[in-house]
């Protein structure tokens, strides 16, 4: 099967239902920029020549353990263990990608041409919903208020049965088939965010969930002093335009986006996570530079912060020192 068409047919059961949820009152937020022109998506835009990478032949055989997120059950005990080059370099491999995020791999799986024109169809219709909430709003919208809005106005409309089975063949599909080993933590592609559990953080046009989240940000804020949340909750919505606006800078590449932003269902900022960077660094904090400020070295040094995807990680996504574990 060719690798492009692997997920065709991927398509998971599930259902859009327009809920009876209250509209939410449009609002113009200036600090959160609309979702495609996020520096989530653009802070390292790839070059204008992409490096592929090729496989080794060992490397080439079917990931085994990987499709399970056990990258460690590639390693061999010892370089000497029956097998141990063969593990070694497919590990190495899925390790080159991650240190290689923006590169193109040559056992990456990209969308076909019809999904491709889908996802490009969605993507305006998602600009539309944004639009209509504002920018700030638009990262707490359930999937079935933003069915709403799109049938309310008629500059974005519904969404068609066959764009709305592509967003849950995204949402659905096994992450692990192309190449990301993070956990699922929202199962449910309708899930809900109450707006009663959340709190605006002030000149960042972001959320964080009250509670541990909040208190978490305001210490390490007092403690660290000159940050600022540059990415707090996104719902489902949100990271679905986020990841899709991803593939769109990659080529329809599945793989590739993934090691930039974790496809919707998979991201810790849905449930307690949060970004952090410097004040007036704009698109910086969002790359390797942000490591080797001063901020970040007194975060390190305050002992009780944990970044979520290190250097190397064996999630698939590249080294992210901005991102805040919290939960």
């Amino acid at each position: 099967m060719n690798r492009r068409d692997l997920l065709t047919g991927f398509l998971a059961g599930g259902t859009f239902t327009a809920a009876n949820g209250y509209l939410w009152q449009k609002a113009a937020d200036s600090f959160s920029p609309d979702t495609s022109n996020d520096p989530l998506v653009n802070a390292e835009p790839a070059s204008d020549r992409e490096t592929v990478f090729p496989l080794t032949e060992d490397a080439s055989l079917d990931l085994g353990p990987l499709a399970d997120g056990k990258i460690e059950d590639l390693l061999p005990e010892s370089k000497h263990t029956p097998g141990a080059p063969a593990q070694m370099a497919k590990a190495e491999h899925y390790l080159d990608k991650v240190r290689n995020f923006e590169s193109v791999f040559v056992d990456d799986i990209h969308l076909n041409e019809l999904e491709t024109r889908t996802m490009h169809s969605v993507l305006l219709r998602l600009k539309g919903v944004e639009r209509s909430v504002g920018h700030g709003n638009y990262n707490l919208i359930s999937f079935d208020r933003a069915l709403k809005f799109a049938k309310r106005f008629k500059q974005v409309g519904s969404f068609t049965r066959e764009e709305l089975d592509f967003l849950e063949k995204i949402f659905f599909t096994e992450a692990s088939a192309y190449g990301f080993l993070g956990d699922k933590v929202i199962t449910e592609l309708t899930a809900e965010i109450n707006p009663a559990d959340t709190v605006k953080i002030p000149y960042s046009g972001h959320y964080v969930y009250r509670g541990e989240a909040e208190n978490y940000y305001n210490k390490l804020k007092s403690d660290v002093g000159s940050i600022i949340l540059t990415s707090g909750i996104r719902s489902n919505v949100k990271q679905m335009h986020l990841f899709l606006a991803k593939c769109v800078q990659s080529n329809g590449n599945l793989s590739k986006a993934s090691r930039s932003l974790a496809p919707p269902g998979h991201s810790y900022h849905g449930v307690g996570d949060f970004d952090v960077g410097k004040i007036g660094w704009g698109t910086a904090n969002f790359t390797d530079e942000f490591s080797k400020s001063d901020e970040f070295k007194r975060m390190q040094d305050l002992g009780y912060v944990q970044i979520r995807y290190t250097a190397d990680n064996r999630f698939g996504v590249r080294y992210e020192p901005w991102h805040i574990k919290v939960v």
